[in-house]
C-alpha cells in the first residue's frame, strides 16, 4: 500500500508540474536575443537544410566551428538520434563535414535523458564559432520563493548539472536578490563577479554588464528563467555566454507576442497542442486510463485512486469550470487519439460546471466517434439527476457509478 501511495503521488505531482506551461525557445533564438541586449555570445547562424549549412560553414570567415542540433532538450551532447547517428554536438572542420553532419541531424529524432523514448525531431542545426574557455560559470536569474523576488545565481562551477554542485558544494552557489524595479546596480555586479573569482577589471566589467542585460531580458521580456551554462572567460579574455536556456511566462503572452511568435510546437507533444487550442489543461502520460475531470484538485485526486487499484491514468485533463458539450468532445477526440487507451474514466463534481452540459457531451462524443471502448462515468453536483437521466435514456453502454472508489475499479478493470 506504502508504495501504491508513494506512486500515485509521484503521478500527481507529474501532473501538476506538467500543467505549468512556460514557453522555451531554441538555442539560436537564444543567441539572437542576447545579442538584441548587448550580451556577447559566440558567433553562431543556424541553418534548416545539409545545404544551408554548407553554405553558412563556407561564409563563415572561421574554419573551426561547432554544430549543434536544435531540439528543446538538455543532454544533447550524449543524445542518440533515431537513426542511429550518436550525439547532437559535433566539432566541424569544414563545410563538407558540416553538410554531411546536419544530414544526419536534420529531420531525425534526437533521444536525450529529457525527451522520452520517441525524442523530438529536430527541424534545425546551429553553427558557431569554437571559443576556448579558460574557466566556466554558471549563471542563471530566477524567480525566488524565500525572497518572494527575482535572484540572480551564480557559480565558478559551470559546464556542470548545478544541482549536483549545490548537493556537493552549497557554498559554491551564490545568491543575489534583485530589487525588481531598479535591476542590478554596477557596483552590486561587480562584487558578484569578484566572489566569482573573475581577476582582472575588465573581466569583472564584462561579466558585470552580462548580469545587468540578462535581468534587464528577464524583466523586459516577463521570462520565468534565463540559465547561461556555461558563462565562459575564454583564452583571449573575453566573457561569452556559452549556451543558454530561456523560459517565458505564458500569461504573458498578450503583451509579448514577438518572443511567443518563436514557439515551435514540433518540439510538443501533438495532443497537448490540441488540446490547448481547444482551452483543456491536458497532459499526456504513459497509461492506459483516459481521464477527463473538472478542476485540477480532482484531476490528481482521480489519478492518485487509480493508481492505488493499479491502473495507469493515460493522462491528465481538466476541462475546467467552463466546459461545453463542444469541448467535451474535443477531449474525447483527444483521449481517442492515444491508441494506449483502453478505458475512459469521467468523474465530474458539478459546483460551477453543470453535470447535464458533461453528459451531454460525453453522449454526443459516444455517439459521433462509434465509441467503443469502455465508459465509465461518475456525476455529482449541480444538475447531477438530470445528466443520471439523460445517459439513462441514451441507450449507449456507458457505466454510471456513485463511488468514487467503485469506478475507479472498474475502470481499471476494463483497462486490463
Amino acid at each position: 500500500m506504502l508504495a501504491s501511495l508513494k506512486k500515485a503521488g509521484s503521478l500527481a505531482r507529474t501532473a501538476s508540474a506538467g500543467q505549468r506551461r512556460f514557453l522555451s525557445i531554441h538555442e539560436y533564438q537564444s543567441m539572437r536575443l542576447l545579442n538584441d541586449y548587448g550580451i556577447a555570445t559566440p558567433k553562431s547562424v543556424p541553418a534548416k537544410s545539409p545545404q544551408e549549412a554548407y553554405d553558412v560553414a563556407k561564409n563563415f570567415g572561421a574554419n573551426k566551428l561547432v554544430i549543434k542540433a536544435q531540439v528543446l532538450a538538455g543532454g544533447r551532447g550524449k543524445g542518440k538520434f533515431d537513426n542511429g547517428f550518436q550525439g547532437g554536438v559535433h566539432m566541424v572542420d569544414s563545410p563538407e563535414q558540416a553538410k554531411d553532419l546536419a544530414s544526419k541531424m536534420i529531420g531525425s529524432h534526437l533521444i536525450t535523458k529529457q525527451t522520452g523514448a520517441a525524442g523530438r525531431v529536430c527541424n534545425a542545426v546551429m553553427l558557431a564559432e569554437r571559443r576556448q574557455p579558460a574557466h566556466e560559470y554558471y549563471v542563471a536569474v530566477l524567480n525566488d520563493r524565500v525572497t518572494q523576488g527575482p535572484v540572480l545565481v551564480a557559480s565558478a562551477q559551470g559546464g556542470m548539472n548545478i544541482e549536483e554542485v549545490a548537493a556537493k558544494d552549497p557554498n559554491a552557489i551564490i545568491t543575489t536578490p534583485i530589487d525588481f524595479e531598479k535591476g542590478l546596480s554596477k557596483s552590486e555586479a561587480l562584487a558578484i563577479a569578484q566572489k566569482l573569482g573573475f581577476k582582472d577589471e575588465k573581466a569583472q566589467s564584462e561579466a558585470a554588464d552580462t548580469f545587468i542585460n540578462l535581468y534587464r531580458i528577464f524583466k523586459d521580456k516577463d521570462a520565468t528563467q534565463i540559465e547561461i551554462n556555461p558563462m565562459a572567460l575564454t583564452t583571449d579574455g573575453s566573457v561569452l555566454c556559452m549556451d543558454a536556456k530561456f523560459g517565458f511566462d505564458d500569461n504573458a503572452e498578450f503583451r509579448q507576442t514577438d518572443t511567443f511568435a518563436l514557439r515551435d510546437v514540433t518540439q510538443e507533444e501533438p495532443s497537448e497542442v490540441e488540446a490547448q487550442k481547444a482551452n483543456l489543461n491536458f497532459i499526456k502520460l504513459d497509461g492506459s486510463i483516459g481521464c477527463l475531470v473538472n478542476g485540477a484538485g480532482l484531476a490528481m485526486a482521480t489519478m492518485d485512486v487509480l493508481s492505488l487499484h493499479g491502473g495507469n491514468p493515460a493522462n491528465f485533463l481538466d476541462v475546467g469550470g467552463g466546459a461545453t458539450p463542444e469541448t467535451v468532445k474535443k477531449a474525447f477526440e483527444i483521449i481517442l487519439s492515444d491508441p494506449k487507451v483502453k478505458s475512459i474514466f469521467i468523474n465530474i463534481f458539478g459546483g460551477i460546471m453543470r453535470c447535464d452540459y458533461i453528459a451531454q457531451g460525453v453522449i454526443n462524443a459516444a455517439k459521433d466517434l462509434d465509441l467503443t471502448i469502455p465508459l465509465i462515468v461518475r456525476l455529482k453536483g449541480t444538475k447531477e439527476a438530470e445528466a443520471k437521466q439523460m445517459i439513462k435514456e441514451s441507450g449507449l453502454k456507458i457505466l454510471p457509478f456513485d463511488s468514487l472508489d467503485e469506478a475507479a475499479e472498474q475502470a481499471v478493470k476494463l483497462a486490463t
